[in-house]
């Protein structure tokens, strides 16, 4: 396979003219280093002037295809900036920025930079990764489910957009078949559906309603392992099968793993639509660059046919084709293009200069939502972090009224450790939920451990003999020639006899953790020596790491604290008998049975902020200077969450073969939030990205399900003891409330031109707005600060005796009266306007909120405003104040 995509590479580029080994190459003489550039130009991209082509399409019968148009722009520029030079253009931006990925030496994009039709060039940077109970535990099905007519029409007529690892189309949980109701896909939608070796004709339906993949960047770095990383849509990973599954994946679906089942899954939003926009990969983790295509063909208005331009992935040639679905009016459309002569193909884009079309009903694939399950390797540079080319595309897609959400990232708990930044996305932290997993070993001598392991337990009424692995090898010699022999890995290492029937103490060390030994290779082990189950003891050196639940096939358990893990070795080495001369063990007298960990427990309290996520405040700029937004915006579930996995998919060595995983992180957060997004929009359908995150925000609740405040893990190390109650820079507005965002009573809303308005008001911001977006804000009479914002928070990032801030409500259900409560900050003192109002269906109150600072103090503090209306509504506003001066 690898060589097929070899010379599949080789084809295209040959088709357009350039070669990968003379890249390198800026002549005969010299070898200079090339990288990927992200260039955007100073024209406004296609988002910004499509109205207006729209009206001219209208008037005039017809859609001048403009992205067709920026991509000869693009092209033109690079022929006249890089005369005779070689380079490669990997991808045109046309709808989010106007802007183009390139292949080029240093010197080559500087000479690029001092265009005058260019605005930016900015290196290319690498990207990261970021259920069966939880619908239950958000209320779902007795909820909001019940609220949008049940779970057979949960998010139906709502597509959900996910730049993640791709998809196993396999997978039940994207079936369009398993319920008699008509499924029709929105008519809004239209996109493509590359077909693949992995990715064949067929694999889209109308759940599953379109996929691509973008990996240009990471081709040309030449780092790109088609063998695991796949070509195609196809998820050699397994992470975008989880997260596309929790947002929307089908009811019902039995999670079967290790042979054992752990009930039925469901997505948040199970009837909803699914468009896969593959831009990470298992082995490299992904690129800007591969991810802002992502996003610009999620917003890209035409979708011209495979044989008409340069600049579309034609996926792998000789008799392989591209499927394009879209929906005109109610017909189902599928046009298929068989390309088998890839010489004709290379001559078909010299000669012909047309392009053939398929117009679909708006300038965009239709998504609704966009879920982004990954982060930033580092803080973006410059003047602010919500200057860089994910964010700034993101933008783009808000202005085209597409709900974002963005994982806040794994790098917790320490403080401004944030990697989602703008206010124009919304970030998701994680928290737990109430189901656990609890398994536990008996010894002999009356003392229970606790552990980890989806495992069967030992007879309940029998105990079984301890005999550790190094003392029961072959010959003397293998343990000092393998140090790693108590690890289990291979079973010629050891007496049959002796371990037969036998619970088998296997050591756990770093190198589990690192990937080089693996718990399915210590099960086989235990299988093929006839054991009765297996017991992995904490190496001591392994401190603080949190392990998951690990689906064992035979009786077995993990012991995760090393003190715990001492107790059974003590216990263990004081049972033996040993030869009084000789020292050879005579007898092994520990005995134990291990309870089983199959059997969930849900009296756990819950939620918590989990101890990985990160927290704020939000970072204004790389020096770490922090911005008057709240980040996160809430938490969702995001620990130990049941969703589908790739039958191929590799990210968790112990889940392999599996189709269903167990995975933790703020990635398993955000697609919660889409999902309950999801249906939002469908009761709403009219409601802009900010009112969204508003219904959201401000329902969220502040309490755990036993009436207590939720907690925030504070340390990596013994997450549970280190805790405290959680402030609004580790959850934000709180914890989502699925049921109550659906009928919020008033929204704080915000446009497009509030957060232009916000970004001129950064200092210096000017000419990178006109970069990124074409606009100059000089069109914008005055600008805001970010605390002005309408956000359904207000973060004072520096209080310098006295501010005052706005916040406009509008009222989207009945009639009602509200009164105005609050909880000031330590430190400061504050007042709100009006204390209360009625106010009628659609109008609009302002709310005058006057901060004045106490005393002197540099450490955050919090308070909240709360809004009660006499028809039931409540909504939650936190407050953050974090440096006060009097």
């Amino acid at each position: 396979m690898g060589n097929f995509y070899c010379l599949y590479l080789v084809l295209l580029l040959f088709c357009f003219g350039f070669f990968v080994n003379t890249l390198s190459q800026a002549d005969s003489s010299s070898d200079a280093i090339t990288a990927v550039y992200i260039v955007s130009l100073k024209q406004a991209p296609a988002a910004h002037y499509f109205e207006e082509q729209l009206r001219r399409h209208n008037r005039h019968g017809y859609h001048p295809s403009s992205g067709s148009y920026i991509s000869r722009v693009h092209d033109s520029l690079l022929r006249r900036a890089l005369r005779g030079e070689k380079y490669l253009k990997l991808y045109s931006y046309h709808y989010l920025i106007n802007g183009f990925a390139v292949l080029v030496t240093p010197e080559q994009a500087n000479k690029l930079s001092k265009r005058r039709e260019v605005a930016n060039v900015v290196l290319d940077f690498s990207v990261r990764t970021a259920t069966t109970h939880t619908p239950q535990f958000l209320g779902l099905p007795k909820g909001a489910w019940s609220q949008q007519g049940g779970y057979e029409t949960a998010g139906e007529g709502i597509v959900i957009g996910f730049i993640d690892t791709g998809i196993d189309p396999t997978h039940p949980s994207f079936a369009d078949d398993i319920s008699e109701h008509s499924y029709p896909v929105p008519a809004h939608f239209s996109g493509v559906c590359e077909v693949t070796r992995e990715f064949p004709s067929g694999s889209c339906n109308r759940k599953l309603v379109g996929a691509r993949h973008f990996a240009a960047s990471a081709i040309t770095r030449g780092i790109f392992n088609s063998s695991q990383d796949y070509a195609s849509p196809f998820d050699g990973d397994g992470h975008g099968t989880h997260t596309a599954s929790v947002a929307a994946g089908n009811h019902g679906i039995p999670v079967v793993v290790a042979g054992n089942h752990f009930g039925n899954a469901s997505g948040m939003a199970p009837r909803s639509h699914i468009a896969v926009y593959k831009a990470l990969y298992k082995s490299f983790g992904g690129f800007a660059a591969d991810v802002v295509a992502g996003i610009d063909q999620e917003m890209k208005g035409i979708v011209q046919h495979p044989k008409a331009t340069r600049n579309i992935f034609l996926g792998p040639l000789a008799g392989f084709q591209l499927e394009i679905r879209g929906f005109l009016g109610q017909d189902f459309l599928l046009a298929k293009e068989k390309i088998r002569n890839p010489s004709f193909l290379c001559n078909h884009f010299d000669v012909h200069n047309r392009i053939i079309m398929i117009q679909m009903q708006a300038a965009q694939d239709g998504i609704d939502i966009i879920s982004l399950s990954i982060t930033p390797n580092r803080r973006p540079p410059g003047i602010a972090t919500f200057f860089n080319p994910i964010d700034m595309a993101l933008l783009s897609a808000v202005k085209a009224g597409i709900f974002v959400v963005q994982a806040a990232g794994n790098t917790g708990p320490s403080p401004k450790s944030m990697s989602s930044f703008s206010p124009w996305i919304f970030t998701v932290g994680a928290a737990s939920h109430d189901r656990a997993y609890a398994n536990s070993i008996i010894l002999g001598n009356n003392v229970t451990i606790p552990g980890v392991g989806l495992a069967p337990g030992t007879d309940t009424d029998q105990m079984y003999t301890l005999i550790s692995a190094v003392h029961a090898l072959c010959n003397e010699t293998i343990l000092a020639n393998d140090m790693y022999v108590g690890e289990c890995q291979d079973s010629s290492n050891f007496n049959e006899e002796l371990i037969q029937g036998n619970l088998l103490i296997c050591s756990y060390s770093i190198r589990f953790v690192l990937g080089l030994s693996t718990i399915k290779q210590a099960l086989e082990t235990a299988k093929n020596l006839s054991a009765a189950g297996v017991v992995f003891y904490m190496d001591p050196y392994v401190i603080g790491f949190q392990l998951n639940p690990t689906p064992l096939e035979i009786p077995g358990i993990i012991i995760p604290s090393p003190d715990d893990s001492k107790i059974l070795l003590q216990y263990y080495n004081s049972s033996l008998e040993r030869d009084g001369l000789s020292r050879k063990i005579v007898r092994f007298g520990a005995v134990a049975s291990i309870s089983g960990g199959l059997k969930a427990n849900y009296s756990i309290t819950a939620p918590k902020v989990m101890y990985y996520s990160a927290r704020g405040p939000d970072p204004e700029d790389s020096s770490l200077d922090d911005a008057d937004i709240m980040k996160p915006n809430l938490v969702a579930p995001g620990n130990l969450i049941w969703a589908a996995w790739s039958s191929l998919g590799t990210d968790s060595v112990e889940f392999q073969g599996e189709s269903f995983a167990m995975m933790s992180g703020t990635s398993m957060a955000a697609p919660h939030i889409a999902g309950l997004a999801a249906l939002i929009k469908q009761k709403f359908p009219h409601f802009s990205p900010a009112a969204i995150a508003s219904a959201l925000s401000t329902t969220a609740s502040l309490y755990d399900k036993s009436g207590g405040p939720i907690m925030a893990q504070r340390a990596y190390a013994n997450p549970d003891v280190n805790q405290s109650p959680a402030t609004p820079f580790d959850m934000g507005c709180g914890f989502v409330n699925a049921t109550a965002a659906l009928d919020p009573g008033l929204i704080l809303d915000s446009t497009y031109e509030d957060y232009m308005s916000f970004l001129c008001g950064i200092n210096g911001s000017g000419p990178v707005v006109l970069n990124y977006t074409g606009q100059n804000c000089w069109v914008y009479n005055s600008t805001i600060g970010s605390a002005d914002l309408n956000l359904p928070s207000i973060t004072i990032s520096r209080l310098q005796q006295s501010k005052t801030v706005e916040r406009t409500v509008t009222n989207i259900a009945g009639n009602e009266t509200y009164k105005v409560g609050w909880s000031a900050p330590y430190g400061v003192s504050v007042k709100v306007t009006p204390t209360r109002f009625f106010i009628g269906t659609g109008e609009k109150q302002i709310l005058t909120i006057m901060f004045n600072a106490t005393m002197n103090n540099s450490v955050a503090s919090f308070g909240r405003i709360g809004l009660f209306g006499d028809q039931g509504h409540k909504l939650n506003i936190p407050l953050s104040v974090i440096l006060k001066f009097s």
